[in-house]
């Protein structure tokens, strides 16, 4: 499978994390297995042509929720796909439905979904689309904080709220607790540390935040299902 990411400009910063486009060879066997990491993203997906299937068979525009373990697809011959990696926050000020509803699964879009402007069925035309709908949506608070690595108590009090709020928006909007969120963007700057360089994989846990190597090694295990040493061999993008 070929994966690739486009260059994204500074105005998207915060909103959208990656635009991606991939393919599978039409000569391929009739399907492609691959599993995709975890990574504290939504994303709206559109496939230009062939066939995907996750849990069942997925429709031309769908939008993946957020995930709390690896992601089996099965890719079909000669299928094409753009897709864009958005933060929850960015997600929902486009009107998508709220996260906690399609955790670890799928939901089916229809081309008049608020979301979808985002986009067009042109893949040439998708930088563009995301430039005009996110010209006056800013990064809240919130989300600068949990992209800058903070924990849940400095998280909360950049939000300019208690604790407990934040658990409770946490749980109706994420589906999940602030800290396993926490644990998805550490492995996600993990994995993105790995695939930039060589560095010993000792200090791709250093520059994470990890206790040590093996911690991050249970991590990668627990919410990846892969060791770090393979996902650094086999990763390419998200997909392992």
């Amino acid at each position: 499978m070929d994966y690739a990411e486009l260059p994204l400009p500074r105005e998207l910063d915060g909103l959208v994390a990656a635009v991606w486009t991939a393919s599978v060879p039409a000569d391929a066997p009739e399907w492609t297995v691959s599993e995709v990491v975890p990574d504290g993203n939504l994303e709206l997906i559109r496939r230009h042509a062939g066939r995907s299937f996750w849990m069942r068979d997925q429709p031309p525009l769908f939008a993946a929720g957020l995930c709390t373990r690896p992601v089996g697809l099965r890719l079909g011959a000669g299928a094409r796909f753009t897709g864009v990696k958005l933060w929850p926050w960015a997600w929902q000020a486009l009107g998508g439905p709220c996260p906690a509803g399609f955790v670890n699964d799928w939901i089916a879009l229809g081309e008049d979904a608020p979301a979808a402007v985002i986009l067009p069925p042109d893949d040439d035309a998708v930088i563009a689309a995301l430039v005009r709908a996110f010209a006056d949506i800013a990064v809240p608070p919130l989300g600068r904080a949990l992209m800058a690595g903070a924990g849940v108590g400095q998280a909360a009090q950049a939000a300019g709220i208690p604790l407990r709020r934040l658990q409770r928006h946490f749980a109706g909007h994420y589906g999940m607790p602030p800290r396993a969120y926490l644990r998805l963007l550490r492995l996600r700057g993990a994995l993105a540390g790995m695939q930039a360089d060589d560095s010993p994989l000792a200090d791709t846990a250093a520059a994470q935040g990890y206790a040590d190597q093996a911690h991050m090694a249970r991590d990668f295990r627990t919410i990846a299902g892969i060791a770090p040493s393979a996902a650094r061999a086999r990763a390419r993008g998200p997909f392992v």
